[in-house]
């Protein structure tokens, strides 16, 4: 079972039972039951090494882990500033605002996707921040909690994915071994992150053009039967705008602050000044570099617990809600986010026990066997696979530390173009994969910030995301087979074919959908 296809079974059990339950917490745990069970009959172990090996080097193991503890605590204090927001009114002055600014139902749409993209730093920091934020506008406008989900989906890790300054980008940068500088040559596999820019091209087509189809077209059309009464709750009505933006922004500017604190920016910067070497090590450059050796989850913590505090002040001075109050936010932002946490943790157990059955040495094995025998297709391939094991695992980060150096291992020669093309397919498979992966942490993320049922979730946007999957496919295939024409010749021809193919479909479907409404 070690290092073999069984080793995928666990995880393709529990994504199938979640499709077909429409219930991801039993799902999750059957997945994590027969993966112990794998690992106990290869091990030898009998019934205590089952129990030892889920529990203890599982889920024990797992909550354990420094990493998840931090994003675990990240996700406790969000919600408890979402919460915060709420009660002082911030939000619903902003709905207030949104009413007299944004018209249509396009425009939420539309505002939902750019305020996505401008919060680039974090994929967890996306879902939650965007959620609370949008989730009044679009229920104002008639867009469902299903759609509402996709859209910060798709505006969470494929805009960090293409974001030189974020987690993502620093993760990646760590999986670039050899001495090489990892943020340069992210910077340069941007260009063909095909899955992520056509990702987001497609989220403002659907939004403009006020389109959808399949099972998100069911859930729009169900939503307009039965719209969402508008309800005020028990809000404060001193509560501004003011009270939602300057929460918002600390917790942006200070978990960028937490995430290069922790890479050592002000420790290089202090170390320049008593050194003298300020002017040949610029500010820049230290600040790109500590972001790539940041810690995401100590910063993330570090950065969310300044603005909480500080939040909780700002409240205080501006009398729009008593102290009393501002503590009860507290174990009621926990509250809200126990179903993500008991997902998060199933699904972080379940990754745990593929792991243990040699899941990634099993995609390694077949990669690396397949890499210089199929140079021109190697990129559609590695998107593939990419898509296939992050969809399985439900993790890209992951994904990124198998693949990645096994395609700079293929292909050493730093100026050939398809090594960098084949990098690319890489994170973006990844990102596909995770995007549709029911036991993927940032599509539960997704759900928990758009408080839309997490399997609903992943059912209506699938057929979204396969869209964008099959059209970066063939545009993969494309840049393979001109990369002999250099970087921007490739880039331009593919680019091309990918968006004409893209829009082509997308009108089609449309125009499907129109004709079978007017029957």
């Amino acid at each position: 079972m070690q290092g073999s296809f069984l080793s995928l079974v666990p995880a393709i059990v529990a994504i199938a039972l979640a499709l077909f339950t429409k219930e991801v917490y039993s799902s999750l745990f059957i997945g994590i039951i027969i993966g112990g069970a794998f690992f106990a009959a290869g091990a030898g172990s009998g019934f205590t090494g089952f129990f030892t090996h889920v529990f203890n080097d599982g889920m024990i193991a797992q909550l354990s882990d420094s990493w998840n503890v931090g994003i675990l605590v990240f996700l406790v204090v969000l919600g408890s500033m979402v919460a915060l927001m709420n009660k002082a009114g911030g939000s619903k002055a902003f709905g207030e605002w949104a009413k007299k600014h944004i018209k249509t139902k396009a425009g939420a749409q539309v505002a939902t996707i750019a305020l996505g993209i401008m919060v680039f730093i974090d994929d967890y920091f996306n879902c939650l921040t965007v959620g609370s934020v949008m989730k009044p506008v679009t229920e104002k406008h008639g867009v469902s909690k299903a759609k509402l989900a996709y859209l910060i989906d798709a505006t969470a890790a494929p805009i960090c994915i293409i974001a030189p300054i974020s987690s993502w980008a620093a993760a990646v940068s760590g999986f670039v071994t050899e001495g090489e500088n990892g943020i340069a040559l992210f910077c340069k596999a941007i260009p063909f992150n095909f899955y992520a820019f056509f990702t987001i091209a497609m989220t403002l087509f659907l939004a403009v053009k006020n389109f959808d189809f399949g099972p998100m077209a069911r859930a729009e059309e169900d939503l307009s039967k039965n719209p969402v009464e508008e309800h005020s709750g028990s809000v404060k009505t001193k509560g501004t705008v003011l009270d939602l933006v300057l929460p918002i922004a600390m917790l942006i500017v200070f978990c960028v602050l937490g995430m290069i604190y922790t890479g050592g920016f002000f420790t290089a910067q202090i170390e320049g000044e008593i050194e003298g070497t300020m002017v040949s090590n610029p500010a820049y450059l230290n600040f790109i570099e500590s972001f790539a050796g940041s810690d995401a989850s100590v910063g993330l913590v570090l950065g969310s617990f300044a603005a909480l505090i500080l939040t909780v002040l700002f409240y205080l001075c501006r009398r729009v809600i008593s102290y009393t109050e501002i503590m009860a936010c507290i174990p009621s932002g926990f509250k809200a986010m126990v179903p993500a946490i008991l997902i998060l943790t199933l699904a972080w157990t379940l990754k745990s026990m593929t792991d243990s059955l040699g899941a990634k040495e099993y995609v390694a094995g077949i990669v690396g066997g397949s890499a210089q025998g199929l140079k021109s297709m190697l990129p559609a391939i590695i998107f593939v696979i990419a898509s296939g094991l992050a969809f399985a695992t439900g993790t890209s980060w992951g994904t990124f530390g198998i693949l990645i150096p096994i395609c700079i291992a293929a292909f050493p020669d730093a100026s050939d173009p398809i090594r960098i093309i084949s990098i690319s397919a890489c994170m973006a498979g990844a990102v596909c994969g995770d995007h549709i992966s029911p036991i993927s942490d940032t599509s539960i993320m997704a759900s928990a910030g758009a408080d839309c049922n997490h399997v609903k979730h992943v059912s209506t946007q699938l057929p979204y995301a396969l869209l964008v999957a099959a059209v970066s496919f063939v545009t993969y295939i494309v840049a393979g087979f001109t990369h002999r024409l250099g970087m921007l010749s490739a880039g331009i021809i593919s680019w091309v074919i990918g968006l004409a193919v893209l829009f082509a479909t997308l009108m089609y479907l449309k125009k499907l959908t129109t004709k079978k409404n007017s029957i």
